[in-house]
């Protein structure tokens, strides 16, 4: 189909097709696609670009996957590298940022597959952080992990996540969604659980009145037809479960990992991925420039691309950094309004559910 024929259908409010995800990523020309996505874009939030005061904390690396994508895994406790974080060291690191005079409003928690470690310390985890902060939105555990909890602890998903909730779990983050491929995962992540496991855990999430997120890891053994796929799969649970707060595209990155004979996506089939998802994802309401896994650069240019929200402060990202990210550990509040600015946005903080929190000028927030 004809980039006419889809900006017509965008116009009358009908939903891309797949094969029209497939024609937007074939599109010879970067910047017509990318004009289309922000017009969307700026039809749904104007000139707004979010962020938030968030931290990263990943509780350990110690994983069973042994996925040929990750550079931050190691297979055993007794691997050169290998960590797990005590409930204290991990809280300290929350208490260290409030300490400092920062006003963090999420706690991010990824990590890997550890099956030497008792539910409690998740929930423990969880309960010391909301003691610290009471007031704190935790985002925790991808569908990966979730999954992985059912089995190993004997529960059902209902279950894990139930008790979660209860211990202080608010949302979900949206990694290890990788490629919703059969193909494509057992080529590169045969021992993660599978993607209608995957989408499972976020429609299981969604029917407890939890939010989350929703990824795509771009650039290993996918072909274009796949990413179009993907996309297609999470906008249909979205339209049955309406919990996506965002998209966030997440190009792979090849150094440390057994993949690394690929070369990285170029900043163009990042800007694409981008657009394409603005315009498949009609029903997602936010499109992530994650700035840790793009660049900043890149990140700045995606907000004249599709996307909305520019992630957040993060500290001490590990994920993306073990695999060769240049980007910094972290950002303060003031130099992500200022690069927001510089590409002619309008800086916006957020909470972790998209209320706002600060006026939209922001300039007394930062």
């Amino acid at each position: 189909m004809s980039l006419a024929a889809i900006a017509s259908k965008i116009r009358e409010g009908t939903p891309l097709s797949q094969a029209d995800g497939l024609a937007l990523f074939q599109h010879p020309n970067l910047v017509e696609v990318g004009t289309l996505a922000n017009q969307v874009r700026e039809q749904l939030h104007g000139d707004r670009t979010y962020w938030n005061r968030n931290l990263h904390i990943n509780p350990t690396n110690v994983c069973v996957s042994a996925c040929k994508l990750c550079s931050f895994s190691r297979r055993s406790a007794h691997d050169a590298g290998a960590f797990v974080l005590g409930i204290d060291e991990a809280v300290g690191k929350l208490r260290a940022r409030l300490a400092a005079g920062d006003r963090v409003t999420e706690v991010h928690i990824v990590g890997g597959l550890h099956d030497g470690l008792p539910f409690a310390y998740f929930t423990g985890l969880l309960l010391a952080l909301k003691a610290v902060a009471p007031g704190i939105a935790i985002k925790a555990f991808s569908a990966v992990e979730i999954f992985f909890f059912h089995r190993l602890y004997g529960m059902s998903i209902e279950e894990v996540l139930r008790r979660l909730q209860s211990a202080g779990l608010d949302s979900l983050p949206g990694g290890g969604a990788e490629i919703l491929s059969p193909r494509v995962r057992q080529a590169i992540c045969p021992n993660k659980c599978a993607a209608d496991e995957w989408l499972e855990v976020h429609r299981t999430a969604h029917r407890l009145g939890m939010k989350s997120n929703c990824t795509m890891l771009f650039g290993t053994v996918e072909t274009l037809a796949e990413r179009a796929e993907h996309l297609r799969r999470l906008r249909d649970l979205q339209a049955e479960t309406g919990g996506f707060l965002a998209f966030i595209p997440l190009p792979f990155h090849p150094e440390n990992n057994a993949l690394g004979d690929k070369p990285a996506p170029t900043a163009a089939e990042s800007l694409r991925t981008l657009a394409v998802a603005r315009l498949l994802l009609d029903n997602v309401p936010h499109i992530k420039a994650y700035w840790v896994s793009l660049g900043l650069a890149t990140a700045q240019t995606g907000l004249w691309f599709g996307a909305d929200d520019f992630d957040g402060t993060v500290s001490e990202e590990k994920i993306y950094h073990q695999a060769g990210a240049q980007t910094p550990q972290a950002l303060a509040p003031g130099e992500i309004a200022r690069i927001i600015r510089a590409a002619g946005r309008v800086p916006v903080e957020r909470d972790t559910f998209y209320g706002l929190a600060s006026p939209v000028a922001g300039e007394a927030a930062v």
